[in-house]
């Protein structure tokens, strides 16, 4: 028995105690097997959350506009780290806010479920106006004030937009939030838990991360698709931020109203 409670470093063992012969390997196989399936569900829970990051229209622009400017290397590499560096922040610092939320009978429960609630109506509400306040067919569509200057930013200015546009940008926020108490949510801890959370900010970072490879390595023809992508997104900005903000604004209210039901 203790040899077998040695081997199985890790894992749950208090079945061995009770449960005879070959079923302890069955108890043993089901207690490994936890952390994964955790860790699974963690990664699933983030997945709108992060993706709706990485679809957000500003910082896409802003990484092809830095790109396409002078010391565009250099700062869109120090852009991208601030975007990464922001993204992490936040999204540790709801973890450690919400550590209990994996409890459904705790306060940081029931916290994280109502602002839940009211991050969703937030986002819908935000979702519609922006639907509403979308340019209509003849309007004329322009790169907006805070991007003009992006293309001569100073090293410290690239990294320091990086991290507010990820780290203190509000519908990031809210999204980080989202996706952090969902990874708590789970029961993923220490491993788990960090790679959950790497795993979100991999994925929101993605299109960053993906103008600068493609910068780096495709010259000129690279250039000239990140423009076109550029264009698209400022002529497309209202309208892919408003399906964005209601599709996941109803599914966040909706976690957050299962919750509370629970």
């Amino acid at each position: 028995m203790s040899h077998l409670g040695g081997g199985a470093r890790g894992c749950r063992t208090g079945a061995l105690d009770i449960v005879p012969g070959g079923a302890c390997r069955s108890a043993l196989v089901v207690g490994c097997g936890r952390g994964g399936t955790l860790l699974i569900q963690a990664v699933g829970a983030v997945l709108p959350a992060a993706l709706a990051v990485a679809l957000s229209p500003f910082p896409l622009i802003g990484i092809v506009l830095i790109l396409a400017g002078r010391h565009g290397r250099r700062n869109g590499l120090l852009f991208t780290a601030g975007w990464i560096v922001g993204l992490g922040i936040a999204a540790t610092l709801v973890v450690v806010v919400f550590g209990g939320a994996d409890d459904p009978e705790s306060p940081s429960s029931a916290i994280a479920d109502w602002g839940r609630v009211l991050a969703g109506a937030a986002l819908i509400v935000l979702g519609a106006r922006t639907w509403w306040q979308r340019p209509r067919a003849g309007d004329e569509t322009g790169t907006p004030r805070w991007m003009a200057s992006l293309d001569d930013l100073s090293a410290s200015r690239a990294l320091l937009l990086g991290l507010l546009l990820s780290g203190a940008n509000p519908k990031n926020l809210v999204l980080t939030a989202s996706a952090a108490t969902s990874i708590v949510e789970a029961g993923a801890h220490h491993g788990d838990l960090v790679v959950a959370v790497t795993v979100f900010v991999l994925i929101g970072s993605c299109t960053v991360l993906g103008a600068v490879v493609i910068h780096l390595l495709g010259g000129q023809r690279a250039a000239l698709f990140l423009d076109s992508v550029r264009q698209f997104i400022i002529t497309n900005s209202a309208v892919i931020t408003a399906i964005v903000l209601l599709l996941l604004g109803a599914s966040i209210l909706g976690d957050g109203l299962t919750g509370l039901g629970r």
